[in-house]
């Protein structure tokens, strides 16, 4: 009666992958978050509905645009886990034309999981797949289509380039977290050009004009250095990081003494301190700068200041990917 679609299907998409991370070193676990998976995208699937819809209290923070994302990208996950063409089908024949915006780049969220899942299904186009038909490749190809698109979109020499940048290069779309578009676009960068590398791909086509897997590599180099402090403020905004980082991340753990005695509703006054976090929150990527490039280093601007797992998250695996590049295999299953 109040469904949350989005929410399930993110879920049923993480507990998928990580049932292909768990698959060589412990079946039984894999086995058991696969089931869960599949067991929630149903649920999703069958129940539609936006979980901002259903807890209203909660729109006011986080609230959700949709879940025709989250349902291509669960459903993406779940062929990857298991070879099952009816998910391929989902997303190709089913709800391709339907939820997956084909041909409209947009920018990977949390609210939005659209680029992640066309640039996941590139890697069945890159590679292939099994028992494929001509109507669910077609669709491949159009997820193909439209992160190729994404990836000449990013370029700054591309004759598509996004304007959604600062004069120092970094993508930039929102004044609130702004760092997660560059990271985000950043590490599909970095899987993108993996692909084209492990599939001997030399070029994509930007109107004419062609770029290489390490053009590609290159924008996405570019904001992981902005980011570890090449920028015009020379700060890095990953927090632990380098020689100047923010002092006043808005986070409990990190402006609460560790010895503080406290309930729920006493931290307003460490909150309101004028002195800089006791505690480092080592590894926190902070929102990040506005597009004039500027940042307030104030433990009350959570618009800049603030930390999230889906920004630290990413840049855990932009990193990973830029230390080298990947063989890419070219099934899971």
């Amino acid at each position: 009666s109040t469904p949350g679609s989005d929410v399930a299907g993110e879920t049923a998409a993480a507990l998928a992958a990580a049932s292909l991370v768990y698959r060589a070193t412990d079946s039984s676990y894999s086995s058991t978050l696969l089931e869960h998976a599949q067991q929630l995208f149903d649920f999703s699937d069958k129940y539609r509905g936006i979980y901002s819809v259903s807890i209203p209290e909660v729109a006011t923070y986080y609230n959700s645009t949709g879940y025709g994302d989250e349902l291509l990208w669960a459903a993406s996950w779940l062929y990857h886990a298991t070879g099952d063409n009816q998910y391929l089908n989902y997303v190709t024949v089913q709800y391709g034309k339907k939820f997956a915006n084909w041909g409209s780049p947009t920018w990977f969220s949390w609210d939005d999981k659209l680029p992640g899942t066309q640039v996941l299904l590139s890697r069945v186009s890159f590679f292939g797949g099994n028992g494929i038909s001509n109507s669910e490749n077609s669709g491949l190809q159009m997820y193909r289509k439209t992160a190729e698109a994404i990836m000449c979109g990013l370029i700054p020499s591309s004759p598509t380039a996004t304007s959604s940048r600062t004069a120092s290069g970094l993508i930039w779309v929102s004044d609130w977290n702004s760092l997660q578009h560059p990271v985000a676009s950043a590490f599909l960068a970095v899987i993108y050009s993996d692909y084209m590398l492990s599939s001997r791909t030399a070029k994509i086509d930007c109107s004419g004009k062609s770029y290489s897997a390490s053009d590609i590599r290159k924008f996405a180099t570019s904001q992981a250095d902005y980011v570890l402090g090449q920028n015009p403020l020379r700060l890095s905004y990953l927090v632990g990081y380098g020689d100047e980082y923010p002092q006043y991340v808005h986070h409990r753990g990190a402006s609460i003494p560790a010895n503080a005695k406290t309930s729920c509703k006493d931290g307003f006054k460490w909150l309101e301190s004028e002195q800089p976090n006791p505690n480092v929150a080592t590894g926190a990527l902070v929102g990040g700068p506005f597009l004039n490039e500027t940042f307030i280093d104030a433990r009350n601007n959570s618009m800049q200041t603030e930390p999230s797992t889906y920004n630290s998250a990413l840049l855990v695996g932009l990193l990973s990917g830029l230390v080298t590049t990947s063989s890419v295999v070219q099934s899971f299953t």
